[in-house]
């Protein structure tokens, strides 16, 4: 009974782990969507989603957050292949933005949001000396030098022997008959 239980639960499981990524993947005919980059203070989208309707593969906007529709963002046309669109803004300033890209045939590629960072400013150096290559070496000499095993092994034993000779005194000690 057990083990009927066990095997039912671990066939669910492996009956779910296999249909979980399936159902994810959508239908077989559903839109690749698009890719968004940024490099400084360029954006660019691509896109694999549009056909050509009449001269024009479709138009990309790239809408700030502080406007409210297509109208008021900057529009660029498509431009490529039938394998890939793409479309390319230059000079935007630092923000959050939403990327939409709209075929010919009136049908939405896709949206996305992108963030564009200020410009990263040079860092100043105030020693012109190099950094150590082995790092700090604190303490008092002993731990910026490499003993081998035979010192360590000696260093062990001397150890060993005053741990041996301290016990043989205390017990000594403790008859005060005995010399």
């Amino acid at each position: 009974m057990r083990t009927t239980r066990l095997l039912l639960r671990s066939g669910l499981t492996a009956a779910a782990a296999v249909t979980l990524p399936l159902g994810l993947t959508g239908p077989a005919g559903a839109v690749s969507g698009i890719s968004v980059s940024t490099t400084g203070s360029t954006v660019s989208v691509t896109t694999s989603a549009c056909t050509q309707n009449g001269g024009s593969w479709g138009n990309a906007s790239l809408i700030a957050s502080s406007q409210a529709n297509f109208a008021q963002g900057r529009q660029v046309a498509l431009a490529g292949t039938t394998i890939s669109q793409s479309a390319a803004w230059s000079g935007v300033s630092p923000g959050t933005y939403t990327v939409v890209v709209v075929c010919s045939n009136g049908i939405t590629a896709g949206t996305q949001a992108v963030v564009v960072a200020p410009p990263s400013r040079p860092t100043i150096s105030a020693t012109s000396a190099p950094s150590p290559s082995r790092g700090v070496m604190g303490g008092v000499g002993g731990a910026a030098r490499d003993y081998g095993p035979v010192t360590l092994g000696v260093g062990g034993a001397l150890v060993g022997i005053a741990l041996v000779a301290t016990g043989w005194i205390l017990r000594r000690r403790s008859r005060p008959y005995r010399f």
